[in-house]
Parts: C-alpha cells; sequence; structure tokens
C-alpha cells in the first residue's frame, strides 16, 4: 500500500472511532438539561451503546450519595438529577422507578411555597407522558414521591419537585393521610438527626396493570419507603403502603430493608460497605425511630 493510500485510510479510520467513542460517551453518560443531568440506561434493541458495568464516581466518604439505588443496566430506565431529588424514570408506565434524596435538617423548611407552583410535564422523558389531564376525573390524587416539604429551602427545587416524573396515581385517602403522615415523619427524622437517606416509589404486582388517561398512566397497587440515617450506629427501616385508604397503625406497615428489597427487585444503598449494609438492611426497630 502506498505511503499516502496508508495514511488516507489511517486518518478515516480515527475518525471513525472517535465517532464511535462519542456516541457511546452521549449514550452513557446524558445530556445536560435545564433540568438536570439524564442517563439514559437503553435496551440494547435501542441503541448499538449497551452499558456496561456503570460505577458511581469515587467521592470521598462524606459526599457519597448513599440514598441512590444500583442503576439496572439494560432496564430501559431514565436517570434524571434534579437539584432536590434523583429519578429512575419508567417510560413504559408513565411514572418513576424510584426516586431518592439526601434530606438534611436545613432542607425540611425555607421560603419556596408550593401554593406557587403547578403540576408540569416532564419535557426530559419521551412522549408520551403523563400531564394533568390523564389524572383530571381519574379518582386519584398526583402523588408526590419525593414532596414537595422536603424541597421548600429551594425554588427550583420546589418546582421541579412538581414534575410528572416524581408523581405516581395515589389513592386520596393514602396521599392526605398516612403517606403524608411518614413524609412529615421523615423531616422530623431529618431535623432530630441532622440528616437521613430516602427511597421510595411504586410497587407493581404481577398483573394486569389499571391506567389512567390518554397516556394510559399506570396505578400502583402499592408503595415503599426505605429510611437510612448514618448518625452514630448506622440504621434502616422500611415501610410498605398498599395505594389504598388506609388509616392503619404505623408499625403495621415496616418492614426491613431487606423484604423491601425482594419485594421491588431494586438493591437500596449499593454504596454502603458490605458488612454495613448486610447488617442495617436484615432489621428494622422502631424502637430506634422515634415518633
Amino acid at each position: 500500500m502506498k505511503l499516502r493510500t496508508m495514511i488516507r485510510h489511517g486518518l478515516r479510520t480515527t475518525l471513525l472511532l472517535t465517532i464511535g467513542a462519542t456516541i457511546i460517551s452521549c449514550n452513557l453518560y446524558g445530556r445536560k438539561t435545564g433540568k438536570g443531568n439524564v442517563l439514559y440506561l437503553d435496551e440494547p434493541s435501542k441503541t448499538e451503546a449497551k452499558v456496561q458495568n456503570v460505577q458511581p464516581l469515587e467521592k470521598d466518604s462524606a459526599s457519597i450519595s448513599y440514598e441512590v439505588p444500583a442503576l439496572r443496566k439494560n432496564s430501559g430506565e431514565i436517570i434524571l438529577h434534579r437539584k432536590g431529588y434523583t429519578v429512575s424514570y419508567n417510560p413504559t408506565t408513565k411514572i418513576p422507578n424510584w426516586v431518592a434524596w439526601h434530606l438534611t435538617a436545613d432542607h425540611t423548611s425555607g421560603q419556596a411555597k408550593r401554593k406557587d407552583v403547578e403540576f408540569h410535564e416532564d419535557t426530559d422523558v419521551p412522549e408520551p407522558r403523563a400531564n394533568t389531564f390523564d389524572y383530571m376525573q381519574s379518582g386519584y390524587d398526583r402523588g408526590h414521591m419525593c414532596p414537595a416539604g422536603d424541597n421548600k429551602w429551594d425554588m427550583e427545587a420546589m418546582e421541579q419537585s412538581f414534575l410528572f416524573s416524581n408523581i405516581c396515581p395515589q389513592n386520596h385517602n393514602l396521599n392526605t393521610g398516612d403517606w403524608n403522615g411518614m413524609e412529615q415523619q421523615c423531616r422530623w427524622w431529618a431535623k432530630d438527626f441532622g440528616d437521613i437517606y430516602i427511597v421510595c416509589g411504586p410497587i407493581l404486582f404481577n398483573q394486569k396493570r389499571k391506567t389512567i388517561g390518554k397516556n394510559k398512566v399506570v396505578v400502583p397497587e402499592a408503595f415503599f419507603k426505605v429510611v437510612l440515617c448514618m448518625k452514630g450506629t448506622p440504621k434502616a427501616i422500611g415501610f410498605i403502603y398498599r395505594n389504598a385508604e388506609g388509616g392503619r397503625p404505623w408499625g403495621d406497615y415496616v418492614n426491613t430493608v431487606d423484604q423491601v428489597e425482594r419485594i421491588t427487585g431494586l438493591d437500596f444503598f449499593p454504596s454502603l460497605p458490605d458488612s454495613i449494609e448486610n447488617k442495617v438492611e436484615a432489621h428494622a426497630d422502631l424502637n430506634e425511630w422515634p415518633k
């Protein structure tokens, strides 16, 4: 092969490799948007760039995001990093798989008011997607996963808590009753302990699923919430609520984190050392969590 031909061939190969690496990088790390970072963990059939061994960035122990569950390659989930929370959105069900946030004592109060904000579509997720018309006359509330009350510390965080990617169809009495009571309890724990890590979301059983609205937003059969406290001796606790009226004693909802993992198929608090994770996830003692 002549030298000039070899050079042209080498440049063309380099260019193709560079373009290919850029495509893989875009699919792995997502894009920057006005609302936060977006990470698409695509199905293999939807992209040639398969996510392999997604690992959290190395951080010092004081800044580890304990709340974010293990990411699931080839799951189709879309990871959206908001100012006050991280959400794994499911484009098939039109609701989140989970929402996770670090609630500090400072974030339990502030000047941002929910009355100044309206529910709105999340344009960072593909159409069809949930909107307010799907919920109208559906018989279900627009139930926050990361509550507005945990985002009063910042107006942008408050606005993002009203994105439909953070919302699920929820029984009205549960939303305003026991679920709301747990949200308030978590804020009290954050004040008392200094900070806690929370993950919550819907539970979908293996059965025909009810949907609402033109966009067929799936109605969960239940909801989960898991809470981790790293102050002093680490501890964790889980809760499961049927998507029904509620009004039951607080202890009826308690589960270990291990039990919630078995029901949801999620892996919570993967950033913990295994020795701590295994211990706290197998134990749930209400006496360690003052009401």
